[in-house]
């Protein structure tokens, strides 16, 4: 029998163990989201590989002490078999650091069966991350994949193996590819606490035409900043762009909302989101030869993923939509809607804060314009320094260390 005041006692204990360490809980490791490419179904002229191995880069937002890989078989349709995998550090001249490369096992093992339609998430690897750093991940696949789960814009080479288990060992590619295969995410464990961002969009997310394996893209310019200017913790940006991809329908990828819990609500650790989508739901009107789509339709698509957001506690920041006259799919009608939109994201008061790609990409002299020295030749898409200049509008005073709430203060 316990003797009387023995809960009383407990309660104390702890209570002044807490007093002594106060930041124990907020050491607590954790993981978070550092590096993402959003799965697509495979198209006409989908990959899919035979006994190969897979190599890909990658430039991780947040740092840790240990990674974790996510791998996708959502649009496979049969098994798909990793015979062995690792990661390794990239030095500056793109090779390896030596000695850093380690092989990832996954539930122990060093394969796995990925079914159609799944994801597997490796086990942990212990090795030394830092923000920012480049990472070569190997995966050797078992077996013809057929079509595999891709992400078609990678803006970064991917080199492909002859028959055999490469994963450790360089090899000279048989075939070089601009997009992911199965690759999907990758995962840190911060040393100190660390928040998410994820950034869901289109092409310019995607940061289609920017320059290739210089990670130009305008999420890698606000991980920088975050990195740079506040140090105060982790900052995961994953980027879940897919170029085309639309608010109301599916094509190029799934519907935004259809794949919000995916490719957002699923990411470890994810506080925010940045929604940059809407001005594919009017081009591609345009290009149908259909009037532009309603004001209210795409605002009731962007309130059901706010809705979805907050309902987790995530905070939604809205990004105006960018100007593209000059572009073929232009329209007075479509321009009417774009500007409506960005009323309704600017004053509308249901979005968390505002990134205002408009105002940053705009010619003062004409406004339905991007500016000439920030577009990539076709008035729709960026040049390296319009991608800069969206991720310099995005205010890093939109993203606190503190608790989020899901709610506007």
């Amino acid at each position: 029998r316990r003797p009387p005041g023995y809960r009383l006692m407990k309660l104390l204990v702890l209570l002044v163990g807490w007093l002594l360490c106060p930041g124990v809980a907020a050491a607590t490791p954790h993981w978070i989201g550092s590096w993402g490419a959003s799965p697509e179904p495979p198209g006409p002229q989908a990959h899919s590989f035979s006994d190969q191995t897979v190599r890909q880069l990658v430039r991780i937002s947040a740092g840790g002490d240990r990674v974790r890989l996510r791998i996708s078989n959502a649009y496979g349709r049969r098994p798909l078999r990793i015979g062995s995998a690792s990661v390794a550090r990239l030095a500056g001249d793109g090779a390896d650091l030596p000695g850093s490369l380690v092989p990832v096992t996954f539930s122990g093992r060093p394969g796995a069966i990925v079914r159609p339609g799944g994801t597997r998430l490796s086990d942990a690897v212990v090795m030394g991350a830092p923000a920012l750093s480049r990472l070569s991940v190997s995966l050797y696949v078992r077996g013809q994949t057929g079509p595999c789960t891709c992400h078609a814009i990678a803006v970064e080479e991917a080199y492909v193996s002859p028959p055999g288990d490469f994963t450790r060992r360089p090899f000279t590619p048989v075939e070089t590819l601009t997009s992911r295969a199965f690759l999907t995410g990758v995962e840190v464990r911060p040393a100190r606490s660390g928040k998410v961002i994820v950034v869901l969009g289109d092409s310019l997310t995607d940061g289609f035409q920017s320059g290739l394996g210089a990670d130009r893209r305008w999420p890698d310019r606000l991980a920088a900043r975050l990195a740079r200017e506040r140090p105060d913790q982790a900052w995961g940006v994953v980027n879940a762009g897919i170029s085309g991809n639309r608010l109301l329908g599916s094509g190029y990828g799934e519907a935004a909302p259809l794949r919000f819990g995916r490719d957002v609500l699923a990411v470890p650790g994810v506080a925010y989101v940045v929604v940059s989508l809407g001005l594919n739901d009017i081009r591609h009107s345009r290009i149908a030869g259909l009037p532009p789509p309603g004001v209210g339709d795409l605002v009731a698509a962007d309130r059901r993923m706010i809705a979805q957001a907050h309902a987790r506690g995530v905070r939604v920041i809205g990004a105006t939509l960018t100007p593209f006259e000059g572009e073929s799919a232009y329209s007075p009608g479509g321009e009417a809607v774009r500007q409506a939109v960005n009323r309704w994201i600017r004053d509308g008061g249901e979005v968390d804060g505002g990134a205002d790609f408009d105002a940053a990409w705009r010619d003062p002299g004409h406004p339905s314009r991007i500016r000439a020295d920030l577009q990539a030749g076709d008035w729709l898409h960026g040049n390296d320094a319009g991608y800069a200049a969206l991720g310099d509008a995005t205010g890093l005073s939109l993203f606190r260390s503190g608790r989020v709430s899901g709610r506007r203060d």
